[in-house]
């Protein structure tokens, strides 16, 4: 039962959102949790919240399909983001000119599934 969640158009650039949610992929939520609350870059707040649903919506699937849920179980299978619009803006510069800020948007996207069980297949020697 994999659940996903996604936050569209935060306004935090794609590549500052990208180096926090390199941090937690491939981890279990637990760890995952603990890193963003005490992440210091300001993107991994939109990252808890988005991390945070999914949990949620997993928890909801569980429900709905009567399986067991615990959420030490689950890990971040996939997370990325992807660039939203940018909003254009424009400063006033020297002697009549302007010069353009991109204000930058992101889709962050969370993926969380429960651990594939290893099974080892033959035996020892």
């Amino acid at each position: 039962m994999e659940a996903k969640a996604q936050a569209r158009f935060v306004r935090v650039t794609p590549m500052k959102a990208r180096r926090v949610v390199d941090i937690i992929r491939g981890k279990s939520v637990p760890e995952a949790v603990a890193l963003m609350r005490f992440a210091p870059q300001a993107a991994s707040e939109p990252v808890l919240k988005v991390l945070n649903s999914a949990v949620a919506n997993a928890r909801f699937e569980a429900d709905k399909t009567g399986q067991a849920f615990d959420e030490a179980e689950l890990y971040v299978s996939a997370a990325f983001v992807d660039e939203g619009p940018t909003m254009k803006r424009f400063r006033p510069r020297a002697q009549g000119r302007a010069s353009r800020i991109n204000k930058r948007t992101s889709h962050i996207t969370v993926l969380v599934a429960p651990r594939p069980r290893s099974t080892a297949k033959g035996g020892t020697r």
